[in-house]
C-alpha cells in the first residue's frame, strides 16, 4: 500500500465533485483520453500534442504526474486530498483510470475512490508529514517518514504517530540546561546526535533566523559546547552531534572534537559528524550563515545513485534507463567524483568507437561544495541541468537538478505572494471606503506625504481599522476584534519573512495568513 496526494485544483475548484461523486478529478484542459496510453512515452506524446507551446521541461513534468495518476496509483492505495477549508480528506482507490467525455473539460480524467474520512483537522497531522504534502505538484507520492502507515492511522481516527525514526529522547530536551547536562554526561565516543529540527526545538524555535542563530551560538559558547557539522548547515532533518568543544584535553592530550574525528565503529549519524569535526572553523571567525548554502537543499544531502570506476558502460546505461536519469556520477572506491556519464557523452563515445567502454564516455562533471553559496551555482545548474555536491572530505554526498531548484524556490516565493495579495486587498478597500483625511489622521510623521493607502505601512492598517467610524465604513459583517487579531498575527508573520532564514515556511506557519486572505476574499470578493 502506498499513499499519494492528488489536489483538486489550485483553488479547490474540483473538491465538491470529488467528495460528492467519489472521484479523484484532475484538470489538464484540452487533453484527450489516456486510456490507451499504456506507457510513459504514449502519455508524453499525448501531452506534447495537446500543448504544443510548452517546452520539454513542462511536458516531462506533466507526463510524470499523469503517468502516476493513470498507472502508478493502484487499487487499494490511499489518497490524501488537501482542501481549501484547511481540512484533509483521505480515501482508498477502488477503480482504474477513466475518461468522462461527457463531463466539462478540466474534469474528465478521474479515478474512483472510497472516501474514508473527509474532515481531518490539519492539526492532527505532525509537521513533518504536513511538510511532505507541501508540493506545487498536483499528483505526487508521500513516500517519506512511514507516510502510508500514518495516513492509514488517520483514517481510523487515531492520532498521527509521527515519523518512525523520530528521536523520542530529543523530545525530552525541553530547554538548553537539559541539553547541556546530557552532553556532559556522554563520552566523546558516544556524543549526543539529533536532527537540526529537534536541536532548534530545545530553544523553542522552528527556523534559523539571524537573531535565533546568534542567541543559540552565544548559549553554546558560554557553556563550551559546539555542534558538528555547524547547525547552520544542512536541512532541518540533517543530523548533528553536540560536543563539549571547550573541555580541556583528556589523558591522550586531545579535545573531544579531535577524538570524535578519529573514532571508528560509529553510527551513521555520528560518522557524518566525525567527518565534519576536523573542519570546524575558528570559534571567533565570522563564518555564520548569511547566504543560502548548497547544503540547505535536501537533495544536496541525499546520496545519488552512481556507478564506480571499472563498471561497464552497459551497467551505467541500464541504471539510467531504469531510473529515468539523464546522467550518472562515476565515483572511485573512496566515493570521490571521477566524472559523469550522460546520454550525450555515451553517444559521442560510441560515434568514435562502437565498442567504447565507460571510461571513454566519462566526462568532467560539475561539482559544488556543501558550503558554497547556492546562488553562485544557479547559472551552472540551468545550463547543464545539474551539479553534484561534495562534502568536507571531497566525497560526493548529493545531486541538485534544475527541478530541485524549481520546487525549492517555488516554495520560498509562495509566502511572499500570499502576503502581497493581502496587502493589495487592504489597500484597495481602504482607498475605496475611507476618506483620505481619515487615513492621514493615523500617520504621526508627515501625514501630508500620504496620498493613498499605498503610503501606509502594514502595521498602520490595524491602527486605522481600530477606529469605529473606519470599521463601519467597510460594511463588513464580521467580528472586528477577531479580524484585528488576525491582522496583527499576519503583520508578525510578514515581519518574520523579512529576516533571512535558510529554512522553508511550513504549511502550519502559513495557516494564519491563508485564513486572513480567505476572509478578505469572502467579505470583499470584487476587490
Amino acid at each position: 500500500m502506498r499513499a499519494w496526494v492528488v489536489r483538486a485544483g489550485e483553488n479547490g475548484e474540483r473538491e465538491q465533485t470529488a467528495l460528492q461523486e467519489g472521484l479523484l478529478v484532475v484538470g489538464w484542459l484540452g487533453l484527450g483520453n489516456l486510456a490507451d496510453a499504456t506507457t510513459r512515452d504514449d502519455i508524453k506524446a499525448a501531452v506534447a500534442a495537446a500543448y504544443p507551446e510548452e517546452g520539454p521541461y513542462t511536458v516531462g513534468n506533466w507526463t510524470g504526474q499523469l503517468y502516476r495518476f493513470a498507472h502508478k496509483i493502484q487499487s487499494g492505495d490511499l489518497i490524501v486530498l488537501p482542501m481549501k477549508s484547511m481540512r484533509v480528506a483521505i480515501g482508498r482507490i477502488v477503480g482504474s483510470y477513466e475518461y468522462r467525455a461527457e463531463a466539462p473539460d478540466g474534469t474528465r480524467h478521474v479515478r474512483r475512490v472510497e472516501w474514508l474520512a473527509t474532515d481531518i483537522d490539519r492539526h492532527a497531522i505532525q509537521s513533518d508529514l504536513l511538510d511532505s504534502m507541501d508540493s506545487l505538484l498536483t499528483i505526487f507520492e508521500l513516500s517519506r517518514f512511514g507516510a502510508a502507515e500514518r495516513v492509514a492511522d488517520l483514517t481510523e481516527g487515531k492520532p498521527d504517530p509521527g515519523r518512525p525514526d523520530a528521536d523520542g529522547f530529543a523530545a525530552t530536551l525541553t530547554e538548553p540546561a537539559k541539553l547541556y547536562e546530557e552532553v556532559r554526561r556522554r563520552s566523546s565516543e558516544e556524543p549526543l546526535t539529533l536532527s537540526i529540527r529537534d536541536f532548534l526545538a530545545v530553544w523553542g524555535v522552528q527556523r534559523r533566523y539571524p537573531a535565533t542563530i546568534e542567541q543559540i551560538n552565544d548559549d553554546l559558547k558560554a557553556r563550551g559546547m559546539v555542534t558538528v557539522p555547524p547547525f547552520t548547515e544542512g536541512t532541518l532533518d540533517s543530523q548533528i552531534a553536540v560536543l563539549a568543544g571547550g573541555a580541556e584535553p583528556d589523558e591522550s592530550g586531545t579535545s573531544a572534537v579531535t577524538r570524535l574525528s578519529g573514532s571508528i565503529g560509529l553510527s551513521p549519524a555520528t560518522q557524518s559528524a566525525a567527518h565534519a569535526a576536523s573542519h570546524l572553523p575558528d570559534e571567533d571567525s565570522e563564518s555564520e550563515a548569511v547566504a543560502y548554502r548548497v547544503s540547505n537543499l535536501e537533495s544536496a544531502n541525499s546520496m545519488p545513485e552512481s556507478v564506480r570506476v571499472g563498471d561497464s558502460l552497459g551497467t551505467a546505461m541500464t541504471v539510467m534507463v531504469l531510473r529515468g536519469y539523464s546522467q550518472l556520477p562515476v565515483l572511485d572506491a573512496d566515493g570521490r567524483l571521477r566524472g559523469v556519464v550522460s546520454w550525450e557523452s555515451i553517444g559521442r563515445a560510441r560515434m568514435a568507437d562502437p565498442e567504447a567502454a565507460l571510461q571513454a564516455a566519462t566526462v568532467r562533471g560539475q561539482e559544488a561544495d556543501r558550503s558554497d553559496d547556492l546562488l553562485d551555482w544557479i547559472g551552472v545548474i540551468q545550463q547543464s541541468g545539474y551539479v553534484l555536491v561534495r562534502d568536507h572530505d571531497h566525497k560526493v554526498c548529493g545531486l541538485i537538478t534544475a527541478s530541485d531548484l524549481t520546487v525549492q524556490f517555488g516554495t520560498r516565493v509562495r509566502p511572499f505572494v500570499l502576503v502581497e495579495e493581502i496587502e493589495q486587498r487592504l489597500r484597495r478597500v481602504v482607498d475605496r471606503c475611507i476618506p483620505l483625511e481619515r487615513i492621514r489622521a493615523i500617520v504621526r510623521n508627515r501625514p501630508d506625504r500620504v496620498h493613498s493607502a499605498a503610503n501606509l505601512t502594514f502595521g498602520a492598517y490595524g491602527h486605522l481599522l481600530k477606529k469605529a467610524e473606519n470599521w463601519a465604513a467597510l460594511e463588513w459583517g464580521i467580528d472586528q476584534q477577531h479580524f484585528l487579531e488576525a491582522l496583527e498575527e499576519c503583520r508578525n508573520f510578514r515581519n518574520s519573512l523579512m529576516h533571512f532564514s535558510p529554512d522553508p515556511v511550513t504549511d502550519d506557519q502559513l495557516l494564519p495568513a491563508q485564513g486572513l486572505l480567505e476572509l478578505l476574499r469572502s467579505v470583499d470578493p470584487h476587490v
